[in-house]
C-alpha cells in the first residue's frame, strides 16, 4: 500500500513508525520543507515541499499563527498534487498537524484514511501558559480569545481527522470531550535495548572523563529556557554547588527557544540567567559546571548511565523523550510535581518529586538522591522497570502503532466535505 507521512521536521515523532512500514512492504513516502531534494532514508522516499513566502499584508496578531500554517498548508497541498499525478495514492495520511501541512490532503485524496499525532490542544486556563507568575501573559484578558484563534489550525483538522494517536494521558486531557473517542493513547516508544544501564559507562565529553563512580548531576533541555525549568535549576546551582563540593554539573541544551517566548532581543535565556546566579559562584564552584549544547545521541545516552542524579523540570506540557530515556537507563530522577511527570513517576518509588518553583527544596531533594545510594539505586531500577512495561519500543509501542495504523485504514472514510 502507498502510505504518506507529512511532519516540518520529518522524521519527529514517526522516526520508528515510517520504517517500520517500509520495512513490511509499503510504498512510504514522506513530505517535509527540510530537504532540498528527494531522498532516501530507512526506506523512505522524503520529498521536499516548497513554502511560498506570504505578500506583505495587514493580518491581525491572532492570526498569524494561522497565517504561516496556512502558507506551509499550501505548499504541501501542491507538493501533494504533484504525487497524485504520479501515480502516489496513499490509502492513509499521517501527520504531525501542528504546523498545518496535512490541512488540505483530503482535497488532494478523498479516499485516504487521515490520522493525526495528537500531541497537545493549547488550553488557556490549568496549562502551561499560565503556570509560571514570572512570566504571565501579556494581556490576561484576551488570552482565552488568542489561544482560541491558536487552536483554528487543530479545529479544522479535527473535522477531518479519521483517528488520532497521543503520547500520554496528559497531552489527552487537554482535547476537547468530543475527540477523545477518536485518540487513542500510544507513547512514541523508547528502545529500551538501546538505552539501558552500564555500569562500566565511561563518558569521555568537554575534556571529562566521568563514571558512575563520581558525582554527576544532570540537566538537559533540547534547549535551554524557561518552559522546561532552566531559571530554577539555576537558581538552585549556587546552593547545590556548596553543598556538594565534590559534585560535576553537566548541562545539555541549545542556546534558542522551543516552546515558549523569546528571549529580549539580543539575549538568550541560557545567558539571561548565567548572569543572574553567577556572582552568587565562586570560580573554583563554576569550574564544575559544564555547559555542553547540543551533543551526539550515543554521548547523551552514556551521561545518563553516569549520572548520579537526573533533575528534570518543565511545565504543564509534552512530556520529553529524555525522560523516559533516563528512566530507561536507571537513572535516579529529580523532577518536578506536575501532571505529565506524575503519569511516570511516583515519589519515593521510581523517583522524587518536587514543586517546580521550590529552589531549596530541588537542592535537598538532589542531596537525599546523591547521599542515600541505596534509595537512588532502588528508584532507578523501578523507573526501569516502569519504562520497559509501558514504554518500550518493540515490545508495546510498535505493536500499538502500527495496530493504529491497521485500524486507521479499516475506518470508514471522512468526507472533508461532509
Amino acid at each position: 500500500m502507498d502510505i504518506l507521512f507529512i511532519h516540518n521536521n520529518f522524521p519527529g515523532q514517526f522516526k520508528h513508525l515510517a520504517p517500520a512500514l517500509a520495512a513490511q512492504g509499503h510504498r512510504v513516502l514522506a513530505l517535509t520543507p527540510r530537504v532540498d531534494g528527494v531522498k532516501k532514508w530507512e526506506g523512505v522516499t522524503v520529498v521536499p515541499y516548497q513554502i511560498k513566502a506570504p505578500k506583505a499584508q495587514q493580518v491581525h496578531s491572532w492570526l498569524l499563527d494561522m497565517d504561516t500554517k496556512l502558507h506551509r498548508a499550501e505548499g504541501a497541498y501542491r507538493a501533494a498534487v504533484d504525487l497524485k499525478k504520479q501515480g502516489f495514492n496513499p490509502v492513509a495520511v499521517i501527520a504531525h498537524p501542528g504546523w498545518g501541512e496535512s490541512l488540505f490532503m483530503k482535497d488532494v485524496w478523498p479516499d485516504a484514511r487521515l490520522g493525526l499525532f495528537c500531541e497537545l490542544y493549547y488550553q488557556s486556563v490549568d496549562g502551561g501558559m499560565n503556570f509560571d507568575p514570572e512570566f504571565p501573559v501579556r494581556e490576561v484578558a484576551t488570552e482565552p480569545l488568542r489561544i482560541r484563534m491558536k487552536n483554528l489550525n487543530n479545529r479544522l483538522h479535527h473535522e477531518i481527522m479519521d483517528a488520532g494517536i497521543c503520547p500520554t494521558k496528559f497531552q489527552l486531557s487537554s482535547y476537547p470531550d468530543s475527540l477523545k473517542s477518536k485518540i487513542t493513547i500510544s507513547h512514541d516508544g523508547i528502545d529500551t535495548n538501546n538505552v539501558r544501564p552500564n555500569p562500566e559507562a565511561r563518558l569521555e565529553i568537554a575534556g571529562l572523563s566521568l563514571t558512575k563512580e563520581d558525582e554527576v548531576i544532570t540537566f538537559v533541555n533540547r534547549n535551554l529556557e524557561p518552559y522546561r525549568g532552566y531559571h530554577i535549576f539555576m537558581r538552585a546551582l549556587p546552593e547545590l554547588l556548596k553543598r556538594r563540593p565534590n559534585a560535576t554539573v553537566l548541562i545539555v541544551g541549545g542556546d534558542g527557544v522551543s516552546y515558549g517566548a523569546a528571549a529580549p532581543r539580543g539575549q538568550t535565556w541560557k545567558q539571561i540567567f548565567i548572569d543572574e546566579v553567577r556572582d552568587q559562584i565562586s570560580d573554583e564552584d563554576w569550574a564544575r559546571v559544564h555547559f555542553l549544547g547540543k551533543i551526539p545521541y550515543d554521548k547523551f545516552l552514556t551521561m545518563l548511565q553516569v549520572t548520579s542524579a537526573h533533575v528534570y523540570l518543565t511545565y504543564p506540557f509534552v512530556l520529553s523523550w529524555s525522560m523516559i530515556e533516563a528512566m530507561a537507563s536507571e537513572a535516579p530522577i529529580v523532577a518536578n510535581d506536575v501532571a505529565p511527570v506524575t503519569e511516570v513517576l511516583v515519589d519515593g518509588q521510581n523517583g522524587l518529586l518536587v514543586d517546580f518553583f521550590d529552589k531549596d527544596g530541588l537542592v535537598d531533594r538532589v542531596c537525599t538522591v546523591l547521599d542515600d545510594k541505596e534509595l537512588a539505586a532502588r528508584m532507578g531500577k523501578a523507573a526501569r522497570e516502569l519504562a520497559v512495561s509501558k514504554y518500550d519500543l518493540k515490545s508495546v509501542c510498535m505493536p500499538n502503532q502500527l495496530n493504529w495504523i491497521e485500524n486507521l485504514i479499516a475506518r470508514p472514510r471522512i468526507d472533508p466535505q461532509d
